[in-house]
């Protein structure tokens, strides 16, 4: 693993229909992702929550503010339980990794082998 200090943006979202579902709730992700960063020693930055908001596209104003947080270096590690949580659209993903391999950032998942900080 790289050696550069994580500081993590926790981004959780529920959409209404995950809301339904067992282990998908803001606090259980939420939980389980502030866990995951003490273990990997990353420093916890800020969390965002979009809550009753579809991945269908990028239009939710915590993952907005996310991506602006790291655009002016307050975070450089998205965390997330699942990709699903981020986005639903490979189109949309590509953007991701895109933008955060122009701003020296990274994305880790923590219910999937997706870890770009090593």
């Amino acid at each position: 693993m790289n050696n550069e200090k994580k500081v993590a943006g926790l981004y959780i979202r529920v959409s209404t229909e995950d809301q339904a579902r067992e282990g998908f709730s803001l606090p259980e992700q939420e939980k389980r992702l502030r866990a995951m960063c003490e273990y990997k020693g990353y420093e916890i930055y800020k969390l965002y929550k979009d809550a009753g908001i579809s991945a269908k596209d990028m239009n939710r104003p915590a993952f907005e503010e996310l991506l602006q947080d790291i655009r002016e270096k307050k975070c450089n590690t998205i965390v997330v339980l699942k990709l699903d949580r981020l986005t639903r659209s490979v189109y949309d993903m590509e953007f991701i990794m895109k933008f955060l391999e122009e701003n020296d950032a990274y994305l880790d998942c923590a219910n999937e082998e997706i870890n770009t900080t090593n």
